[in-house]
């Protein structure tokens, strides 16, 4: 029998090798709170029993499902966004930890000791990685149905398979290895294609996107990560615009110490009666402190190529913090697309934004590569000059050439390769 090779990989020598590694998680930090309804708040008993369960630190299933079966209430608690993240002993293996992350990066503003700020790093340098996301409908087994990407790009709809009986068998076989997951095709869905506009389970908001943060807390021990579940997608947008900048600059997403913390935003949503309605909402921001302008420029001297090239990672480790202001669109199609939290109407763009949407320009072209980020650098100085990021109309101008590049992206790699060149010559 020939042993299984993955491809760049050893041989396979266990059932546990045959199966993708999956980051072991020792507790979740959540990003809200949950409170009574105001139906619940009529109870008593309803009431006293959610200040004891919350003063003790359990969980807010716990106290949900332990205040339903009481009180024989149905939907007790309901979410509510703070300023703060919600850090319980109850949410880790080691009830201890979450008491550590309190006691190191805890603040009392007033009302008892709350997770504001916090720093955090990363184990992966693919940021799908460090924040898996999907959409999925859950139920009380799991998940129902969830989005996979397939190889050209397209979102599909997927469900578990239904594991074949025979019918003279007393029992399903049993399944060896996960679980198989096939296309969903019914009458919403018939071609397996994920669409949210004509998806019931979507429009009746059981499907949402499911996102969460995965790192490790600076000076928390524990074998494993934290998580940080997410279902907003303008969090999502801001985090992507945010890694694509650090990996732009430092190459990487490891090692670097980015914060995790609330700001108030105004987005803009789409009401009952289908009105554009713009409200302020507290999200869930990552920031990284990284300089780069140092980054864009790859060097203090222009004129020699190859010392921009050996200098450029000296010069990325200065102090202060990338700001992700605006929300620039993932992949997506037709209706779907994502809006500007400003509702549409047209704001100006700070450098920051505009730097901001160059990172997810170079992702999209595929020059954010650890191999390509030097010739980005050497092809940027020596067409627009030395300090050429700190200028507005020099990055407008690279955006523009990099947004054409969208259609042609040969094009633009040749350009670089033509300077590149010379730049060595």
């Amino acid at each position: 029998m020939n042993a299984v090779v993955a491809l760049g990989a050893a041989p396979v020598r266990s059932i546990v090798e045959e199966r993708l590694p999956r980051a072991p998680v020792i507790g979740r930090i959540r990003p809200g709170i949950k409170v009574l309804t105001s139906a619940a708040r009529q109870n008593e008993q309803a009431v006293k029993l959610y200040e004891q369960l919350v003063a003790a630190g359990e969980s807010f299933e716990k106290v949900g499902e332990e205040i339903e079966r009481r009180c024989r209430l149905k939907n007790a608690l309901a979410p509510r966004n703070v300023p703060y993240f919600t850090c319980r002993r109850s949410d880790f293996t080691n009830p201890d930890v979450a008491d550590e992350i309190l006691r190191l990066y805890g603040d009392d503003r007033g009302d008892g000791v709350k997770l504001y700020r916090f720093p955090v790093t990363f184990a992966f340098n693919d940021w799908m990685a460090n924040i898996p996301n999907e959409m999925a409908t859950w139920g009380t087994n799991g998940r129902k149905f969830f989005s996979e990407y397939g190889a050209d790009g397209t979102r599909f709809c997927k469900l578990y398979a239904k594991p074949e009986r025979d019918p003279r068998a007393q029992r399903s076989p049993r399944n060896f290895g996960p679980r198989t997951a096939v296309l969903r095709q019914d009458d919403a869905i018939p071609d397996g294609v994920c669409n949210p506009q004509q998806c019931p389970q979507y429009q009746a908001r059981q499907c949402n996107l499911s996102a969460r943060f995965i790192f490790a807390v600076p000076e928390i021990k524990g074998l494993g990560l934290i998580e940080l579940p997410t279902n907003s997608i303008y969090v999502l947008q801001k985090a992507y615009s945010a890694m694509q900048t650090v990996a732009l600059a430092r190459g990487r997403l490891t090692g670097t110490r980015f914060w995790i913390s609330k700001r108030e935003f105004e987005i803009t949503r789409i009401n009952e009666q289908g009105e554009a309605v713009r409200q302020a909402q507290m999200l869930t921001v990552l920031d990284a402190d990284i300089d780069i302008s140092a980054l864009l420029d790859g060097a203090e001297d222009h004129a020699p190529a190859l010392a921009a090239a050996t200098q450029a990672a000296q010069l990325l480790e200065g102090a202060g913090e990338t700001s992700t202001a605006t929300v620039y669109p993932l992949r997506a199609t037709g209706a779907e697309q994502a809006t500007d939290v400003t509702g549409g109407e047209t704001e100006p763009e700070t450098l920051a934004d505009k730097r901001d949407r160059m990172a997810d320009l170079l992702a999209r072209l595929g020059l954010n590569a650890e191999n390509r980020q030097t010739d980005f650098r050497i092809f940027a100085q020596t067409r627009f000059g030395r300090g050429w990021s700190q200028r507005l109309d020099d990055v407008d101008s690279m955006n523009v050439r990099l947004a054409a590049a969208l259609d042609d992206p040969d094009a633009l790699h040749r350009e670089i390769e033509a300077v590149v060149e010379c730049a060595f010559d």
